[in-house]
């Protein structure tokens, strides 16, 4: 092929998405987060640790009675945890693993994980990592029946809107962390997951953060990387074996004996018959919606979506195809996405009309990423939409009892933290015409 009587090489022709990765990862080397006007550095990002403290430490559960603990080492260290009751006594101590993983040039620290328990419940536990007493943690563990308080963010990312996010959140009552996908927005520059690790450290090490993946995650480079979700793999170990699933990249788990969480995943296989597909089909047939009254399921790309951005994707089309009906089928009660970085709450649906007995659709896409607010909505808004804004924030979701919950969203707005949305919720167990058999 010519242009401008110039021939252009057949190997970049053939190779263009190639060039614009790398393109991507020497900008995002440089440019570092500060895509916009509205974009500030965050804090608590920088490396300045010792080669074998430990650092980027975060929790989740695994199981109703343990936790794993994860953290990152410059070095090799002992994979170890010591915790106890009262800082600085502990009275128990586990050895775990650690492993590092190369992503083309970038070899990671050691990353250590270290499963504990049994642990009582609503407690909380003092801990140090690597026998190095000059860093302390501590976790509260999940209270063993309702109430209970969950914070829900999205689309993360490492801004000073983040920031802002992160100091909202650290000042909510809650149980735990669920966040639907786009962690770290390292996109293929590994060092920004360390610093991502080091940002969220001071909450993720205190309560469990129970995680999906999104697009961001994916960081398959053709020819040079052909393995997707290394660093989302290495780094955040979700407990999916324990719920019987074959991959790190959908599980689902109990909490406070009434809540049944399912994380799903957008970007591997989800067609009817794929493994991902016969896992969500066998989980929710073993729930006993006398007993867990309570489903909730998180998943990266929105099946409904009024806004521009990200509308009628492959990912959230053919998913919503594949799989609404299971979901319908089981009375989920709620389903929380991300992907818009926008806010927008839907009222019950099912095949795109109001349904009753469909689950309440979620958008929380909105927890500070680089790339901005998607700003522009569809006009009218439909019927199915009950309220959407473009402001950045976070939501918390209260399981008060068995039949009812309060979901609060709180915008971030010149740095405060402001109920924007709020509404209550009635499980579909206890709804008389809805109740699943």
């Amino acid at each position: 092929m010519r242009s401008d009587n110039k021939i252009i090489p057949s190997f970049l022709m053939a190779n263009t998405s190639l060039i614009m990765i790398i393109a991507a990862v020497i900008w995002a080397a440089f440019s570092g987060d500060m895509a916009s006007n509205n974009h500030r550095t965050p804090t608590n990002t920088t490396d300045s640790q010792g080669s074998t403290t430990p650092q980027q430490v975060h929790i989740s559960m695994v199981g109703r009675d343990k936790m794993r603990i994860s953290w990152m080492t410059r070095k090799p260290a002992l994979s170890k945890v010591e915790y106890g009751m009262s800082s600085g006594v502990y009275d128990t101590s586990v050895i775990g693993t650690s492993t590092t993983y190369y992503y083309l040039l970038y070899k990671s620290g050691h990353i250590h994980e270290v499963v504990i328990g049994p642990l009582n419940p609503n407690t909380v536990y003092y801990y140090s990592c690597s026998a190095d007493a000059s860093r302390e943690f501590f976790f509260k563990t999940t209270p063993p029946q309702l109430p209970i308080n969950f914070v829900v963010i999205g689309d993360l990312g490492q801004t000073g809107w983040t920031d802002s996010t992160l100091q909202h959140i650290s000042q909510a009552n809650y149980d735990m962390l669920l966040l639907p996908g786009d962690l770290s927005y390292a996109d293929y520059w590994q060092p920004k997951w360390d610093s991502f690790g080091r940002l969220v450290e001071p909450l993720a090490s205190q309560r469990p953060w129970m995680v999906t993946h999104g697009n961001h995650e994916i960081e398959k480079i053709p020819i040079l990387h052909g393995t997707p979700f290394t660093s989302y793999n290495a780094r955040w170990h979700m407990p999916f074996e324990e719920s019987g699933s074959p991959s790190n990249l959908y599980y689902s788990f109990d909490v406070a004996s009434e809540v049944h969480v399912i994380m799903l995943g957008s970007y591997t296989d989800f067609s009817q018959g794929s493994s991902q597909y016969k896992w969500l089909e066998g989980d929710l047939n073993k729930i006993d919606r006398k007993k867990t009254p309570w489903v909730m399921v998180l998943f990266h790309a929105p099946w409904y979506n009024s806004n521009k951005a990200h509308s009628k994707e492959y990912e959230s089309v053919n998913m919503r195809k594949a799989m609404e009906q299971l979901l319908y089928d089981a009375r989920v009660d709620v389903i929380f996405v991300g992907h818009v970085h926008a806010y927008e709450r839907f009222t019950r649906v099912y095949d795109g009309k109001a349904n009753k007995c469909g689950p309440v659709h979620i958008t929380i896409g909105d927890g500070g990423n680089r790339e901005g607010l998607a700003t522009k909505f569809t006009d009218p808004k439909p019927e199915i939409s009950i309220f959407r804004e473009a402001s950045f924030g976070h939501g918390q979701l209260e399981v008060i009892n068995s039949s009812h919950a309060q979901w609060t969203w709180h915008r971030n707005q010149d740095n405060l933290s402001v109920a924007g949305d709020s509404v209550w919720l009635t499980s579909l167990f206890s709804h008389p015409d809805c109740n699943p058999q």
